[in-house]
C-alpha cells in the first residue's frame, strides 16, 4: 500500500495577511517557517511539488535530501481579480459578494473556474499515483497548496466530505494511504 503525505507549503507574507495567493509566486516568509525539529514529517522516498517557489522552498526544508519532482498542474488556483487581496480589501467588490453567495463555486472573475482547477489537480494526482506505483514507492510526499490538497481529498477520501472540510493551515497536512483496489485514500489523519 502506498503512503501519501500531503503538506501545505509554509507561510508567505500574503498568507499572513489572509490574502488570496494563487498564481502570485511569493517566497516563504522567514518568520513563518516552523522549527522543523518540533514537527514530525514522515520520511518518504519521493517528493512531488507545485512549481511555485513557496512549495519548492518548503520541500527543500522538509526533505533536503530528495530532489523534488515538479508537477505543473499542482499549481494553486488563479484567483483572477481577487488575487493578492484579502476579504477586507474585497468587501465592496460586487463580484466578490457574488462569489461568496455561490458558496465559492463560481469561476473567479478574470481567473480560473473552480471545477477546472479541481479537475487538473485530480489528473495530476493520478499521474503521481501511477508513477509511484510503477516505481514501487512505499511512501511519497506532495508539497502543494491548500486548494490542491482540498481538491484531491474531496475526490479520493474514503469518507466523502465537502471541499472546504479538508482545509489545512500552512505547514500542516494529512497522512493517508492509497488503496489501489478501490482507488481511495484511507486512514486519513493530521500531521502532528
Amino acid at each position: 500500500m502506498l503512503k501519501l503525505i500531503f503538506i501545505r507549503h509554509f507561510s508567505t507574507y500574503g498568507n499572513q495577511l489572509k490574502r488570496y495567493i494563487g498564481v502570485t509566486d511569493e517566497r516563504l516568509w522567514e518568520e513563518g517557517i516552523p522549527n522543523l525539529e518540533q514537527v514530525a514529517y514522515p520520511e518518504v522516498e519521493a517528493v512531488f511539488v507545485s512549481p511555485l517557489t513557496r512549495c519548492r522552498q518548503t520541500a527543500a526544508l522538509v526533505y533536503p535530501n530528495l530532489q523534488p519532482v515538479v508537477c505543473e498542474d499542482f499549481k494553486e488556483c488563479n484567483f483572477g481579480e481577487f488575487e493578492n487581496k484579502n476579504y477586507l480589501e474585497l468587501s465592496d467588490h460586487d463580484k466578490y459578494q457574488e462569489w461568496i453567495n455561490s458558496g465559492g463555486t463560481m469561476a473567479f472573475p478574470g481567473g480560473e473556474d473552480v471545477q477546472e482547477f479541481k479537475n487538473r489537480c485530480i489528473l495530476e494526482f493520478q499521474k503521481v499515483i501511477n508513477l509511484s506505483l510503477k516505481e514501487g514507492y512505499q511512501a511519497v510526499a506532495l508539497v502543494v497548496h491548500g486548494g490542491t490538497i482540498m481538491s484531491i481529498l474531496e475526490q479520493y477520501a474514503d469518507t466523502k466530505q465537502d471541499y472546504y472540510y479538508w482545509h489545512v493551515e500552512n505547514g500542516n497536512g494529512y497522512i493517508t494511504e492509497y488503496e489501489e483496489m478501490d482507488g481511495r485514500l484511507i486512514n486519513i489523519c493530521n500531521i502532528h
